[in-house]
């Protein structure tokens, strides 16, 4: 399990000393959001670089709660990128034609045409996933910038994991303990290339870059040590050394227990909004818009500095014969 260089704060919202030992402009309230998990943050300006202490409060809220909201920020795009940064390695997006001009860390999620061309990635993940469950070393944390609200929709939905593995019947919880999941970039639920809810389509150049591995299905958190259902729906399209019918029907299971409403949070963004949640727990999932009515935000996706994936199986998608 990775090392976590922050201690956990067993009591109360707020971190003891917090007013005495740090900045005057870092002073965060912290309000646990309805759901059972995530955490609404205030008091806090991330345009001003933060200290080794003061980020080291955030990152335990973070781990603590699975999902932070840092609401009514004012950032550009280099000091959003910085304050990522502090989550763990970047990992530029395969899909590069929508990287910021100044930061290609930063992905580009907008509905808008300029000259008749999209200046961002519209549709993407509009199912429930886990971000670069696909890769060998998956993702850490998501986050996100609020630049434009739509004014209908743009909710990120959030499936809390941890609570939807301790739900499994023991039963479940023993069959699916040694059990490895088939990876690769896609949506296993829809995979017409047409369709609003596919996976954000790639070029064949892009697919090649795409590998084939495998991550347990009941997969240990590398902070936390907890276990959570691990990138059951989206990118899991089969089970090592189980016919494929049978793994499909026990990953669709997996999917509709994890994806229960008793486990989900409907975010709602406001301008300005900061976003980090925690990929090895929770499954989210995008809600589409009106196309007229415009929504923009920046994306960077930070990845893990341990547990790899259990087995590379390919070094592409393409062609693989998945």
């Amino acid at each position: 399990m990775e090392s976590d260089a922050t201690s956990r704060d067993p009591g109360g919202s707020n971190p003891a000393g917090v007013s005495a030992q740090f900045s005057p402009r870092f002073s965060p309230q912290f309000i646990p959001l309805p759901a059972g998990f995530g955490v609404e943050v205030s008091g806090v300006d991330l345009s001003r670089p933060l200290s080794e202490d003061e980020f080291a409060v955030l990152r335990r809220a973070f781990f603590d709660h699975q999902l932070m909201v840092v609401r009514h920020q004012s950032l550009t795009p280099l000091q959003f990128s910085a304050f990522a940064g502090r989550f763990g390695p970047p990992e530029p997006h395969v899909i590069d034609q929508f990287h910021h001009p100044l930061d290609p860390d930063i992905l580009i999620l907008s509905n808008r045409r300029e000259d008749g061309k999209p200046i961002g990635l519209a549709d993407g993940g509009t199912y429930f996933h886990t971000d670069y469950s696909y890769l060998d070393v998956p993702a850490r944390a998501t986050t996100l910038y609020s630049v434009e609200v739509p004014c209908v929709g743009g909710d990120t939905l959030f499936a809390d994991q941890y609570a939807a593995y301790d739900a499994l019947p023991e039963a479940t919880k023993r069959l699916i303990e040694p059990l490895l999941a088939i990876h690769h970039y896609g949506n296993r639920q829809d995979q017409n290339e047409k369709s609003r809810t596919v996976a954000s389509v790639l070029t064949d150049e892009q697919k090649a870059k795409m590998p084939v591995i495998t991550h347990r299905i009941a997969r240990p958190h590398p902070i936390t040590g907890r276990k959570a259902l691990y990138a059951v729906s989206g990118s899991s399209f089969g089970i090592v050394g189980m016919p494929d019918d049978e793994a499909v029907a026990l990953l669709d299971e997996l999917a509709a227990h994890a994806t229960q409403p008793r486990f989900q949070y409907s975010l709602r963004y406001g301008v300005g909004d900061v976003v980090v949640w925690d990929n090895a727990s929770l499954l989210h999932a995008a809600t589409l818009t009106h196309p007229d009515d415009p929504r923009t935000l920046w994306r960077v996706t930070l990845k893990e500095r341990a547990a790899p994936a259990a087995a590379v199986l390919a070094p592409s998608f393409a062609g693989a014969g998945m």
